[in-house]
């Protein structure tokens, strides 16, 4: 679905990459804040799900909980998704040979993926996109996160490659604030511009809420869903940051796309960045995105599209929305000068 400004068209929504708690965006009536409408509440367990989480995060109950689980669903750990100990104040993660760390991994659902992968985010095919963006972005002169949520692409792209500018976006204020938090403690705060606004149609508005009140910052939010206490946050075009991208001397900027099925807007609105700059561009794609709106975007420029796998790119072919699979690399890099990068493709 669509995201609709006050006063333009349909704009992104912006969230992280790909977690567990990444469900399809639900109806909401006009009017009705969206947290006390029925999939909020099933949502939060009926307001339950914080406590449990909380509860399941203290020191003995947490024990408690990873001995169950070694012996009754082993599987699990690798799933990312239990609750992490709120003890645990920072974790380390680990990309492209370089280290970074992000901050509380008992709300912020990527560090808690990274807790529980030590490092890694434990699915395979979201490890490789880390570690694929991670080489591509050694040579990158600046990175754009769009749909940044608390910065997990933008630290990994300030922390392979000393010299790289990144500009990261993300209109959730709660969320923001977990950015900039990351940006400080990762003393990148320096070459790294935060951005609380979405992208996609110019000059539009959208209405955040203050606090979600959920158990983790929020990973789902769009602009159809309305919020008693929704404060007006500001959309632009990615063609506004066409000059922040560096020179062709500098290398090829590096842009990650997630925004829940509205890429095609993202790209409508930056057809003179691309036109300019040719980057390269990790970016999810939903089951229900307008696929072939993305290629009549993208495909003049000379756009190539791999699906990401579990083990490397797939060869380049058509874009088509995927059931399992949801990243991918649009690129006008050939497959040979990919692995030349250190990016594997099948």
């Amino acid at each position: 679905m669509a995201q609709r400004t006050r006063t333009g068209g349909p704009v992104p929504a912006q969230r992280t990459r790909g977690g567990p708690d990444q469900d399809p965006r639900p109806e909401q009536p006009d009017g009705t804040d969206f947290r006390a409408t029925a999939t909020a509440r099933k949502r939060s367990w009926y307001g339950a799900k914080k406590h449990v989480k909380r509860f399941l995060g203290s020191p003995l109950p947490n024990l408690a909980m990873r001995g169950a689980v070694r012996v009754a669903a082993p599987g699990l750990r690798a799933t990312g998704r239990l609750p992490a100990p709120t003890s645990v104040r920072e974790v380390a993660g680990h990309a492209g040979g370089a280290s970074f760390t992000m901050l509380d991994p008992a709300r912020c659902v990527i560090a808690k993926e990274l807790y529980w992968g030590r490092g890694r985010r434990p699915g395979p095919a979201d490890d490789l996109a880390v570690q694929a963006f991670a080489a591509l972005a050694r040579r990158a002169p600046t990175v754009f996160d769009i749909g940044a949520y608390t910065g997990l692409f933008t630290l990994v792209g300030t922390a392979v490659n000393a010299g790289l500018r990144a500009h990261a976006f993300e209109m959730v204020p709660e969320v923001y604030r977990g950015l900039f938090d990351n940006a400080v403690r990762n003393r990148v705060l320096h070459r790294s511009t935060l951005h609380h606004v979405g992208v996609g149609a110019p000059d539009g508005l959208v209405a955040m809420p203050a606090e979600s009140g959920d158990s983790a910052l929020p990973c789902f939010y769009s602009s159809e869903m309305d919020f008693a206490d929704g404060v007006p946050v500001r959309t632009v075009a990615l063609d506004a940051f066409t000059g922040e991208a560096g020179g062709a001397d500098r290398g090829r900027p590096l842009l990650k796309v997630d925004v829940e099925g509205t890429e095609a807007e993202v790209f409508a609105h930056g057809q003179g960045f691309l036109r300019e700059h040719r980057p390269d561009v990790l970016c999810e794609v939903l089951p229900e995105a307008d696929t072939e709106r993305l290629t009549e975007l993208l495909a003049p420029f000379g756009y190539h599209f791999h699906l990401v796998g579990d083990r490397a790119l797939a060869p380049a072919g058509p874009l088509r929305a995927h059931d399992r699979f949801r990243d991918w690399f649009f690129t006008t890099r050939t497959a040979g000068d990919l692995r030349a990068l250190g990016v594997p493709v099948a």
